[in-house]
């Protein structure tokens, strides 16, 4: 069992010293430490738990429907609390709408390359590589996808098109995975202060565009990663912010993001054993408005009337520290406005991949079918069969603007239904036009299994054979003008020949599998496979 992250860059050496002796770990209690009900350690929403045991797996019939009721929603106990901190948070920093996010994107996708992590699949029909450090960094996990098709009836943002959203969460802080000794967590103060990546940042969200460059009149890539947040006040009384965090359990580093739905000016996350997470587009926070990390430009006064600055070329602090703002070196972030939590008792073991049949499910993956009356958001859950736990997972849809009102409990409808996988191992579904896709995940030694299944008699069954798609396949996004299913890989090697020495036969050389991309497979092309 990994043990517990030392989440604050701000740990100072004596309070080190002072947990390694009392083999305790919590943080610091100094100005920039968070005190009371808004202490960011305990974040909104938080599982009820129940003991595993209260729940089996008999009665679940692959494909057949499951219960509505388990799926439903009750409003964050915080969200009053949270909107009033984020609103403080919004009158201290300046804000950037998404199109000036996009305009200054400072970083470059390739359309197609020698990345292949499709091996002896078919080729999709578009392929974005990302930046090498992104394809291949040990610290960032790609997980959910969403757009602006999802976001709007007319696929823009403005005057904006051609975007996507996707996830990652940080699955790596160096020293963590290999310190045995769980009295002291794993990155010292030294470590902390001198290695960003010792610090768990949570989650970010990266705004990807394909468009036309207007100096150039050359197409290009384009895309920004934004970090996301989680308000709270200081015991100064000043508000502040910190990455996502979740309760975990060994196999899940924090906050997983395993999907994500952009409807309208939200933005829902997948926070898998508590339900969901809401952010607000039109609160993105520009911690360098000029563009230029080395000015450290000027941010507004919070109540206190005390003005403050930024620093973007510090990464290993977060938040508000002697009144300056810090961001682990991102330019942007969007904090959290809200939360939806799970109204029955999470029962899922935790430190393991199966899935109870009853009760709260896991908010593994979610997205957006638009091809209904009313536009419905899915969610699902990521089992592996084990033991007497036999479920490979369920799914089921929500009416999303239900979830906009925020002031009473919101339950599945339309349909609910256990997967009708095998081995289980959905990491993303999809519907439209009445048909349901899923991403089945079969490791980094084959390509994984695009499923498609449609409703007879309220019962999920297959229509055709599993097309197989890239390796480490995640979430599903429906990009419904160009007529594509969006997904993405999350496999990067873990040694610099790992791609090599575990390429497949009939791969071509010089490829690489194992690194990540953004691809799309033509609906009509997928509806037409045997």
């Amino acid at each position: 069992m990994p043990s517990r992250r030392i989440r604050r860059a701000w740990l100072t050496a004596a309070v080190a010293a002072s947990l390694a002796l009392t083999a305790l770990v919590s943080p610091a209690r100094a100005q920039d430490v968070p005190t009371g009900s808004s202490d960011p350690t305990v974040q909104e929403p938080l599982a009820t738990e129940a003991p595993p045991a209260a729940f089996t797996a008999a009665a679940s019939v692959p494909g057949g429907p499951a219960s509505p009721g388990d799926f439903t929603l009750s409003p964050g106990a915080l969200n009053a609390e949270t909107t009033s901190r984020v609103a403080r948070l919004d009158s201290v920093l300046p804000k950037s709408g998404v199109q000036n996010l996009l305009a200054g994107a400072n970083r470059t996708a390739q359309p197609w390359c020698s990345r292949d992590p499709f091996g002896t699949a078919p080729d999709p029909d578009v392929k974005y590589c990302l930046q090498n450090d992104d394809s291949v960094s040990r610290e960032w996990v790609p997980q959910g996808l969403t757009g602006v098709s999802d976001a709007q009836d007319d696929e823009l943002w403005g005057s904006a098109g051609n975007i996507q959203l996707f996830a990652s969460y940080d699955g790596w802080d160096p020293g963590r995975e290999d310190d045995p000794d769980p009295a002291t967590g794993d990155c010292t103060a030294a470590e902390l202060e001198a290695d960003d990546a010792c610090n768990q940042k949570g989650v970010r969200i990266t705004f990807v565009q394909s468009r036309v460059n207007p100096a150039s009149g050359v197409s290009e890539v384009k895309y920004r990663h934004v970090l996301l947040g989680w308000t709270y006040v200081n015991s100064a009384d000043h508000v502040s912010f910190d990455g996502l965090h979740a309760s975990e359990y060994p196999i899940q580093k924090g906050v997983h993001a395993g999907g994500i739905v952009w409807y309208g000016n939200y933005l829902y996350v997948a926070d898998t054993r508590n339900g969901l997470r809401v952010f607000d587009l039109r609160t993105i926070m520009d911690l360098d408005p000029d563009g230029d990390p080395t000015t450290h430009d000027a941010m507004g006064s919070d109540t206190d009337g005390v003005r403050t600055t930024a620093n973007t070329e510090d990464k290993t602090k977060v938040g508000r520290h002697d009144n300056v703002w810090y961001s682990f070196g991102y330019r942007y972030v969007m904090p959290q406005v809200a939360a939806w939590k799970f109204k029955a008792k999470q029962g899922n073991p935790a430190g393991s991949y199966a899935c109870v049949d009853t009760g709260a499910p896991k908010a593994s993956y979610i997205s957006l079918d638009r091809s209904t009356t009313p536009d419905r958001l899915l969610m699902g859950e990521y089992c592996r069969p084990q033991g007497d736990l036999k479920s490979t997972g369920r799914i089921a849809s929500y009416p999303v603007a239900d979830l906009e009102g925020r002031s009473a409990d919101v339950t599945a409808q339309g349909w609910a239904n256990y997967l009708p996988l095998s081995g289980g191992g959905a990491q993303g579904a999809a519907a439209q036009d009445g048909t349901l896709y899923v991403n089945e995940s079969k490791g980094t030694d084959e390509p994984g299994n695009l499923w498609r299944f449609g409703w007879s008699g309220g019962s999920l069954v297959a229509k055709g054979a599993a097309v197989k798609t890239a390796r480490g396949a995640e979430d599903l996004y429906v990009e419904r003008g160009s007529g594509r299913l969006w997904s993405l890989s999350e496999h990067r090697p873990a040694s610099a020949s790992d791609c090599t020495a575990n390429r497949d036969s009939a791969d071509p050389a010089g490829t690489d599998y194992c690194q990540r991309v953004l691809y799309g497979h033509k609906l009509s092309w997928l509806d037409t496979r045997p």
